[in-house]
């Protein structure tokens, strides 16, 4: 499911940046993007991020900075590098026959001259206790956006399972008259080949007995309804259902294309078309939740 947050957090010695953006994907992945000096920190914000989501794939981007009016951070000069350019012009200036001298702009441009850092090494445990509080607001603010969305598909859930009880209401309806409509067009074929039955024949009444019991649908309509149950019980649970919604979403399946097979009937097979098609939003979106 797709979300961002963001969350900020200060103490003495850091002010912690953190986003969280997720987007939809069947298995997890979190990517945390860190500044180098903070890359020993990935294994703790994976850590993190795990038992709050567990689909999707989660970016993390970390921004620390020292606060407001602190005064750690400074421009350091390298005065061998500085003068070695100095000196480089001067040569140049010989080469060429006339005077060449760098201007300021020369030495910012030239990398190492003039850095601009921390004056001391990041302290890995003083980092995280600004950044882990921050990343809790982020994922927490992240998931509120994703319990919205869920909400949303929890009603275009409901509504679908409800078309899919029509359809199978229709088929359960439906299935009762095969057989009778089975024996109305064997009679008639009996008929256009000039062979006459009584409606009391035993091999009628066999042949009859036999397509009730290939036709018949009714252990798949009892297993179709208490996948609705179980369905429904999954919506409205408050622990991670993606991965069970799914599967019920694969024996549903299951159960239209052995409905379909048995049926040998025109309205049946519309019916679990229809069905399926139905079926096949659901398991689109199921993919994307938790």
């Amino acid at each position: 499911m797709t979300g961002f947050g963001r969350g900020t957090h200060t103490t003495d010695q850091w002010l912690a940046n953190v986003e969280a953006s997720s987007i939809n994907r069947k298995q997890i992945e979190i990517v945390a993007n860190l500044p180098r000096s903070l890359q020993p920190l990935e294994t703790k914000v994976r850590q993190a991020t795990l038992p709050h989501i567990s689909r999707g794939r989660v970016q993390i981007s970390i921004r620390l900075d020292k606060p407001e009016g602190s005064n750690r951070t400074q421009i350091r000069i390298n005065p061998g590098l500085a003068r070695s350019l100095e000196s480089a012009f001067s040569d140049l200036s010989i080469i060429i026959g006339r005077q060449l001298l760098p201007t300021a702009s020369d030495f910012a441009r030239q990398a190492g001259v003039i850095e601009i850092g921390e004056s001391e090494e990041i302290d890995l445990e003083a980092a995280w206790q600004a950044i882990s509080p921050a990343l809790d607001t982020a994922i927490a603010t992240l998931n509120e956006m994703r319990t919205s969305e869920g909400k949303h598909l929890l009603n275009d859930f409901i509504e679908r399972l409800s078309q899919l009880k029509k359809h199978t209401q229709i088929l359960a309806e439906h299935a009762p008259s095969r057989p009778e409509h089975q024996r109305e067009i064997l009679l008639k074929r009996l008929s256009d080949m000039g062979i006459k039955l009584a409606d009391n024949d035993d091999r009628l009444a066999k042949e009859l007995a036999l397509f009730a019991d290939r036709c018949d649908i009714s252990e798949e309509l009892t297993r179709l309804n208490s996948h609705f149950a179980k369905f429904h019980e999954y919506l409205h649970s408050k622990d991670a259902c993606g991965r069970p919604l799914d599967f019920l979403c694969q024996e549903l399946f299951r159960e239209f294309n052995t409905i379909g097979s048995k049926a040998n009937d025109a309205l049946i097979a519309q019916t679990v078309v229809e069905a399926k098609t139905e079926l096949e939003k659901i398991r689109e979106q199921v993919q994307n939740i938790e």
